[in-house]
C-alpha cells in the first residue's frame, strides 16, 4: 500500500484526535509509522493501525475505516487535484475511476495496486440524478469498507449528500462488492 494513504490517514486521525494519539496508535500497532508517500508498505500495517485506532477510541473497525476513508478523499484531492477537479459530480468521477482518475494514479506511482471499479446499471445515464450509484468492487485488498468512505469523501467535495451501503460484500460470504451510493433527501439525517 502507498504510503500515501498512510499520510492521509496520520492526518485525519491527527485532526480528530490529536498528535498524541497518533504517537500512542503507532507505538500500539508496533509499526514503524515513517511513511513516505512514495513508498509501499504492507497493507498489515493499516489494519493494525486501525485496529490499534478502533480500540482507543471505542468506534467500530468498519466505521472507523469508512471514517478514515470519508477524511482520506480531502487529503488525495488536495494533493492531487487535477486528478479530481474536472469533475462536476461524484457520478461522473465514480464513472471514470479505472479509464482517468486510477490511470493517471499509476502514471503518479508506477508499482501501486489499485482497486477496479466497474459501474453497474448506471440509471443516471439517462438523466436522472437522483438514481443510485451502483459499483463492483474488486480488489485483493479487500478494502472495501474504504471504499465506502472515499465515496462519501468525494459526495462531500461536490457538496452532494450520499448514502453508501454494500448490497454484497465479501466480508459477508458474498462473490462480490458491491456498493450502492443513493442521494439523501433534503433534511434527511
Amino acid at each position: 500500500m502507498k504510503g500515501l494513504l498512510f499520510n492521509i490517514v496520520e492526518e485525519a486521525v491527527i485532526d480528530r484526535w490529536g498528535e498524541a494519539a497518533w504517537d500512542a496508535v503507532l507505538d500500539d500497532a508496533e509499526v514503524s509509522g515513517a511513511y513516505t508517500s512514495l513508498g509501499s508498505y504492507p497493507d498489515a500495517d493499516l489494519l493494525a493501525i486501525v485496529g490499534v485506532a478502533s480500540r482507543r477510541t471505542g468506534i467500530a473497525p468498519d466505521d472507523l475505516t469508512r471514517q478514515l476513508g470519508r477524511a482520506a478523499f480531502g487529503g488525495l484531492a488536495s494533493r492531487h487535484p487535477e486528478l479530481v477537479d474536472h469533475f462536476t459530480d461524484t457520478r461522473a468521477l465514480l464513472a471514470a475511476l479505472n479509464d482517468v482518475v486510477h490511470a493517471e494514479v499509476r502514471k503518479l506511482y508506477p508499482d501501486s495496486i489499485v482497486p477496479d471499479f466497474t459501474m453497474l446499471d448506471d440509471a443516471g445515464a439517462d438523466g436522472a440524478a437522483d438514481a443510485p450509484i451502483r459499483l463492483r468492487y474488486e480488489s485483493p485488498r479487500g478494502l472495501c469498507l474504504l471504499a465506502e468512505g472515499l465515496v462519501l469523501g468525494a459526495a462531500d467535495h461536490f457538496g452532494e449528500r450520499l448514502a453508501v451501503t454494500q448490497t454484497s460484500c465479501r466480508h459477508r460470504g458474498d462473490a462480490e462488492c458491491i456498493l450502492e451510493a443513493s442521494p439523501l433527501a433534503e433534511g434527511a439525517p
